[in-house]
Parts: C-alpha cells; sequence; structure tokens
C-alpha cells in the first residue's frame, strides 16, 4: 500500500488533484491512500504517509517539513507546477512513486 500525501495552503485546490490520482492508481492496479490537507496539518499527517508532495504555493515550507520528514524517514517534494496547474493526476501520481521507490 502507497501512502501519499498532498499539502497545500488549505487542502482544497488538491481535492481534485487527489481524485485524479486515486483514478490512475486504480487503473493501474495500485493500492494507494492519497489524501490531502492544508499546510498547517501537514507536519502531524505526514506521519502517515510514505510521501508527501506540496502544492506550488507552498514551496517556501519546504525545507521546514523536511527537517520533520528526516526524522520519520519520508521524502518530501513541490509537486511539479506544470503539472499542479494542469491538474495531471497521473504526472503526480508518478511523481509520488518516484520519491516512495527512491
Amino acid at each position: 500500500m502507497k501512502r501519499i500525501l498532498l499539502a497545500c495552503s488549505s487542502g482544497m485546490s488538491t481535492s481534485l488533484l487527489v481524485s485524479k490520482m486515486r483514478e490512475v492508481a486504480e487503473q493501474k492496479g495500485i493500492e494507494a491512500e492519497i489524501w490531502a490537507v492544508g499546510n498547517e496539518k501537514a507536519e502531524k499527517e505526514m506521519e502517515k504517509a510514505d510521501v508527501l508532495l506540496i502544492g506550488p504555493q507552498m514551496r517556501f515550507l519546504k525545507k521546514k517539513l523536511e527537517k520533520k520528514a528526516e526524522e520519520i524517514g519520508i521524502k518530501v517534494d513541490v509537486i511539479d507546477p506544470v503539472a499542479y496547474g494542469r491538474m495531471d493526476g497521473e504526472k503526480v501520481f508518478h511523481q509520488a512513486l518516484e520519491l516512495i521507490n527512491k
């Protein structure tokens, strides 16, 4: 089971992206739990995740979140801005899988 957490300013803009990523996982037969939260909940929720992807508008928080992520052994990255803008669930899903498998 892959556990993918997305975080953005309020958790709202990533909701559609989460739906699209879930569709991709289902089509590919990959068991995945994918969910989104606002930035204020990201640190707590990352304890349940294998990877944390943050919205491009939150890139300034990456260093802070990476410190916590190192402690619990997960990867953090900024969602590709083009994929985010296009709500490209497949590209973002693959970005998450690449980080998990590193």
